[in-house]
């Protein structure tokens, strides 16, 4: 016995054999390979890291297709309507919209609409295929947009849960006559450019939809004559931001559309390409929406 082994108190060491040596060794080696899988080891870290890139690249998928759904429930991009062309783009901020475009006929006129769902992300976008649902179907049972818009509100404001608020210009184009019927919902007024040069903004109607069950809602009325230009916009476009915090705001917009050709699809791109230069490399930070309604001066003009 060695003099460590007769230290009772100190420690204790026992002669081995070289046999038992390597099997001591082969049980320690047998403990390493039974820790390569556990969970905290490098093959279950790359194992988990997969199984996270797999499911990454299954919402991102489904992103992508429920964008793809909204961008073709807010289409047409562009329309024409008699001496009337009608064009509109929207950009989200994230991977889906909370601002809603739409065009399309009803009982013979052109009914149009722009809105903004209160939120951002999923959650206003799973809301945007319900609200445009909505203008579609009350536009085809009634012909007034305050009606409308009563209708759409009472029937958000009754959902249970946390249904959404929403901001909504509604119209009603006649393209005979240039007369539009409309009613805005607690959305950013519409500017009226009128060919002379003059502004107007059209802010007749109601509160934010969704909020109170029996909000009354009016009607506006307006014509457009030739040359005259209707732009509709989400509060991301006023609210763009240089890195100097500065907003875009309505003033710009006006501009950058007067200095546009007389047409809807270059009016819309010289506002869209405004806000870009005015950001520069600002960050977009809401989903913006724009949609133009010009009144071409004579056939001429349209070409």
């Amino acid at each position: 016995m060695s003099r460590l082994a007769e230290r009772g108190g100190r420690g204790r060491l026992e002669r081995r054999s070289h046999g038992e040596w390597s099997a001591a060794g082969r049980a320690r080696g047998a403990g390493n390979n039974r820790d390569a899988g556990a969970p905290g080891s490098d093959a279950a870290l790359r194992e988990q890291m997969a199984v996270v890139a797999a499911q990454r690249d299954t919402l991102q998928r489904a992103l992508f297709e429920a964008a793809q759904v909204q961008r073709r429930l807010s289409g047409p991009r562009q329309l024409r309507r008699g001496d009337f062309e009608i064009a509109g783009e929207s950009f989200p901020a994230q991977h889906v919209s909370g601002d809603l475009l739409t065009a399309f006929d009803a009982g013979g006129h052109t009914v149009f609409a722009i809105g903004d769902i209160c939120g951002k992300g999923l959650f206003a976008g799973m809301w945007f295929t319900h609200v445009t649902g909505l203008i579609r179907m009350f536009a085809q049972e009634c012909s007034d947009p305050a009606k409308i818009a009563e209708g759409i509100n009472c029937h958000l404001a009754s959902l249970p849960g946390e249904p959404p608020l929403a901001t909504l210009f509604l119209g009603r184009l006649h393209a005979g006559t240039g007369e539009l019927t409309y009613c805005n919902a607690g959305h950013p007024a519409p500017l009226l450019l009128r060919a002379e040069g003059q502004r107007e903004e059209l802010e007749t109607g109601g509160p934010v939809l969704g909020a109170v069950t029996e909000a009354p809602f009016a009607r506006g009325q307006a014509w457009l004559a030739p040359g005259d230009t209707l732009i509709g916009y989400s509060d991301g476009v006023v609210e763009c931001r240089n890195r100097n915090n500065q907003d875009f705001e309505a003033e710009r917009l006006a501009a950058s559309a007067a200095a546009a050709p007389r047409s809807a699809s270059a009016i819309l791109f010289s506002v869209l390409g405004a806000t870009q230069d005015f950001a520069a490399a600002q960050p977009r930070a809401d989903d913006i929406a724009l949609l133009v309604i010009h009144r071409v001066a004579g056939r001429a003009q349209a070409s």
